[in-house]
């Protein structure tokens, strides 16, 4: 079924040297054709295989195999999105809603993927364009979350926000954060923001320390276009942070459109993966104090 694998690890750590040799091994015993990304081959000297760029992991890959978080998982997510491939995560992280397969198993489930007996799923990824005057209008994509969000001080912002051109609201806040099913168990988390399903077709956006009490987190189909204008009489420093990754500065002004992008992320997992199950290890649902 798997032809030609892409391996994508992640910089930066010790444990990933261990986990891609036993992974090359693993898939030379298969007879497996196999690329690498230049991380991997970094951390595995001397170690058979190609490296490959993006567009040849993408183009000539039939699964990518992510070495390391979820974090390492957005970026392969947002750089192969367009290429039709799936990805499954090899989990070296701490929470891993994403990579959900940890090196002990990693064996034994790439057993069951190769025999067919895995689950698929799409998660769609946003994208978010910055409007600017003087500028030309600038995309980036986030799989888990668009944030406009203060700079570095301690000072409130002033956003209005639209959705399909309609007037929602006009707050002050340390931000605005809109996120995909897949990042509701992220930052909007972490704000009061609510679980999405990720079979949902929605997004949500969640205030971050709204200066009311009435502010609270709203949920709207995803084909809507959300709009976040920084107001004029702005003065704090603002910036404009995608999965995490800060990407502009904003300026009094700037109009920062987000919708649904296509196409979608392809995630393979293990053959009866449960999300409800990830949601009580991850979360440590009902675990007695």
């Amino acid at each position: 079924m798997f032809e030609t694998v892409g391996i994508v690890a992640k910089q930066d750590d010790p444990r990933v040297a261990e986990t891609c040799r036993s992974l090359c091994a693993y898939l030379r015993s298969r007879g497996v054709r196999y690329l690498l990304d230049r991380v991997c081959a970094a951390a595995v000297p001397g170690g058979p295989g190609p490296v490959a760029g993006c567009e040849a992991l993408g183009q000539g890959c039939d699964l990518v195999v992510v070495v390391g978080g979820d974090g390492t998982l957005l970026q392969a997510a947002r750089r192969l999105v367009d290429y039709d491939v799936r990805l499954l995560g090899i989990n070296l992280g701490r929470v891993g809603f994403l990579t959900d397969v940890s090196r002990q198993e990693m064996t034994a489930r790439l057993d069951e993927i190769f025999a067919g007996k895995f689950q698929e799923e799409l998660r769609f990824l946003l994208q978010a364009e910055v409007v600017r005057e003087t500028a030309p209008t600038t995309r980036y994509d986030a799989l888990n979350d668009v944030v406009v969000q203060k700079s570095n001080v301690a000072r409130l912002i002033r956003i209005d926000t639209y959705i399909d051109d309609d007037f929602v609201s006009s707050q002050r806040s340390d931000g605005l954060i809109v996120a995909t099913p897949t990042g509701s168990t992220a930052y909007a988390l972490s704000g009061g923001g609510p679980l999405l399903h990720p079979a949902l077709n929605a997004i949500v956006l969640v205030p971050i320390c709204p200066h009311t009490l009435s502010n609270r987190p709203i949920v709207v189909e995803a084909d809507s276009v959300v709009e976040i204008v920084l107001s004029e009489g702005q003065t704090s420093p603002a910036v404009l942070t995608c999965d995490g990754e800060t990407v502009i500065e904003l300026q009094v002004g700037d109009r920062v459109r987000v919708r649904k992008r296509t196409p979608a992320v392809r995630l393979i997992h293990p053959a009866g993966h449960d999300y409800f199950a990830t949601l009580r290890t991850k979360l440590h649902w009902a675990k007695e104090l």
